[in-house]
């Protein structure tokens, strides 16, 4: 939802500083991840400057700190793609915020709304080619800023821009999950936990899958009653179409990719849905085609989404009163041990980073310890 109208001005919070600290990359690797001083950025007449107060890692910024193929920076940009701040100034045309409204800004920020066409697919944030978050202010014009949910800190508020706006197009938008639905979510990755919650929330069944007995006690806790443990499973579709009585679930949320697609294909019913997200399994997959014409099955391809979709995900997680799970936070001047533990891939949830000033949860605390997060309400 936009902020309050107010008389086009330039406008700042007290006490902007002149310079600020930003973090930049060129590719090559976590280890030079540099912080520097430089100027505070002035907004132009249809920009805000935000004070950031937290963001969290994705599997992405990896590939854009890491210089993988096309995520490779060719000179030096701020990372990071998920955050939170507060306006801090405006621009003398602003007309949708004023200082003090805590907003986000859209991964993807020319799709407003409507489906993604090659014309809005353009400018991701976080590098390579647009700046990201990892900075004390960034600028970002007064459209492409969503305000967060009202009910969030900013540690758990810093989560929904992509792993959480990217399960609400699955299951919220594409798949459109009713009550009563079953929905199969591939392992415990923050797209897959958001896609837990939100089913929870939509009165639907999760069924979600893992390799780790401790990562599915964790699950059983967030109210998740039906989990796979795929290691100890011979054969996961089996164990799946068992759990629904022989004829699948409704809807999968497809986070691995690769050739577990045909695990979804096998574990899904006649004209069910699966939204494709990941690609941890490979770019390339061999598919039973066969089985895919005979279960009458969509196949929707899911990248994040709209900055429409953003405000309807926030708007539904302070309705349902959803809390984010957290892995960890730490402070921005660790931020290069978060890489790393990104990187490690034992997290269960979202790491977070912190700037001065960030409104965080009671239990959070840098890492070793861990932020508790409550389930999604039906």
């Amino acid at each position: 939802m936009p902020g309050q109208a107010h008389t086009p001005a330039d406008a700042a919070a007290p006490g902007t500083p002149r310079t600020m600290t930003a973090w930049t990359t060129r590719g090559d690797g976590i280890d030079r991840l540099s912080a520097v001083r430089v100027p505070v950025p002035e907004p132009g007449p249809t920009e805000v400057l935000v004070k950031m107060a937290a963001v969290s890692l994705n599997y992405r910024d990896l590939l854009v700190v890491g210089g993988v193929d096309h995520w490779s920076p060719d000179r030096d940009v701020v990372p990071v793609s998920d955050g939170v701040g507060s306006v801090a100034a405006v621009g003398s045309a602003v007309t949708r915020w004023q200082p003090g409204d805590r907003v986000s800004a859209g991964f993807l920020p020319r799709w407003r709304s409507g489906p993604l066409t090659e014309d809005t697919y353009v400018s991701p944030v976080g590098g390579p080619v647009n700046r990201g978050m990892l900075a004390e202010y960034v600028l970002v014009e007064q459209d492409e800023a969503v305000r967060t949910a009202q009910s969030l800190d900013d540690v758990h508020a810093a989560t929904l821009p992509v792993a959480g706006v990217t399960a609400w197009h699955a299951v919220g938008r594409r798949s459109r999950v009713r009550p009563g639905e079953t929905v199969l979510v591939h392992g415990t990755g923050g797209v897959a936990l958001f896609a837990a919650q939100l089913t929870l929330a939509l009165g639907a069944t999760p069924v979600v899958t893992s390799g780790s007995d401790e990562k599915l006690d964790r699950l059983r806790a967030l109210g998740v009653d039906r989990t796979v443990n795929y290691r100890r499973t011979e054969d996961l579709a089996a164990e799946v179409l068992r759990m629904t009585g022989g004829e699948g679930v409704d809807h999968v949320v497809e986070t691995v990719g690769g050739d577990n697609l045909n695990r979804s294909l096998e574990a899904v019913k006649v004209g069910g849905s699966i939204s494709f997200i990941g690609l941890i399994a490979g770019r390339e997959a061999n598919i039973d085609v066969y089985r895919f014409v005979t279960r009458n099955v969509t196949v929707h391809g899911i990248e994040t989404g709209s900055l429409e979709m953003l405000e309807e995900l926030a708007a539904f997680v302070d309705e349902h009163g959803i809390t984010p799970v957290i892995d960890s936070v730490h402070p921005a001047e660790r931020v290069q041990d978060a890489l790393r533990h990104l990187e490690g891939g034992g997290h269960f949830g979202k790491i977070v980073v912190t700037l001065p000033g960030a409104t965080t949860p009671r239990a959070a605390s840098a890492v070793p310890g861990r932020a508790s997060a409550r389930p999604g309400s039906r």
